[in-house]
């Protein structure tokens, strides 16, 4: 026991003659660790970018919020008729009138084309 224990701290396992299988085993935990420590690297990239992409969204809702409600209040008729009054436009006194057109039947209508 005390010598596997002293083999083991003066590395004589990666220069015994069947090191060949411990540098294998040794080179592979090597690259497992390389592409565990990338997969990690890109999984945080993408985290700050899906929390960048988060916070425009937000700032473009509010100010898409912000134009819709300024947009509601130019439509507003006071603040209308105000800018028109500027140009000397003012609101019609008279109310409008609905104006009904009556449709003709349409064999009379083919009638007087033929005619």
């Amino acid at each position: 026991m005390k010598n596997g224990v002293f083999d083991i701290l003066k590395a004589r396992f990666l220069i015994n003659d069947d090191a060949m299988k411990n540098w294998r085993f040794i080179v592979f935990i090597i690259l497992l660790a390389i592409i565990m420590i990338a997969n990690t690297q890109r999984y945080e990239q993408k985290v700050f970018e899906i929390a960048k992409l988060n916070n425009e969204v937000k700032e473009l809702r509010s100010e898409f919020v912000d134009r819709r409600s300024e947009l509601m209040k130019l439509k507003m008729e006071s603040t209308v008729s105000e800018k028109m009054l500027v140009k000397e436009i003012y609101p019609s006194t008279v109310p409008p009138i609905k104006i009904e057109v009556k449709k003709e039947k349409e064999k009379s209508f083919f009638k007087r084309i033929w005619q």
